[in-house]
């Protein structure tokens, strides 16, 4: 067995990303969604999201952007959040343990359920900035 430890260091921030991104790429729910729009930007999304989580978790201030900008156009439900949650948690569980592994899995679950209302909202209401967002976006993205 396997033994864990806490989140200490950016190596382990970035174990925490890598392997997490690994399962949600590989997920026939999320998986889908999530490669659509990163394509072959995986690696830069893994350095920017372990940046992301230094900084939240570590208090290593390495991380400097929006992060739910992109996201706003996504079209994500509740389910995703949930599923997005639980391989969150899983993961963390099945490679760290102590209080840094508990208050990654806290600040995920609120993150989502702040972008699930959020996106949710939006998407209620059709709101003409984030169309706007969306159409910047894709011409980004080709």
């Amino acid at each position: 067995m396997k033994v864990k430890k806490d989140i200490e260091n950016v190596e382990d921030v970035h174990l925490m990303v890598d392997t997490f991104y690994a399962k949600v790429r590989a997920n026939e729910t999320i998986g889908v969604i999530f490669n659509t729009v990163i394509k072959n930007r995986w690696a830069e999304h893994i350095e920017k999201l372990t940046r992301f989580w230094q900084t939240v978790l570590l208090n290593q201030y390495t991380y400097q952007g929006a992060p739910f900008q992109p996201h706003s156009v996504m079209p994500l439900k509740a389910e995703h959040f949930n599923i997005w949650v639980s391989i969150f948690h899983s993961n963390i569980d099945e490679h760290f343990e102590g209080p840094k592994a508990e208050e990654a899995k806290i600040r995920a679950t609120n993150m989502a359920k702040m972008f699930e209302n959020k996106i949710a909202y939006i998407q209620e209401n059709n709101m003409a900035e984030h169309n706007s967002l969306k159409e910047y976006l894709n011409t980004v993205k080709s």
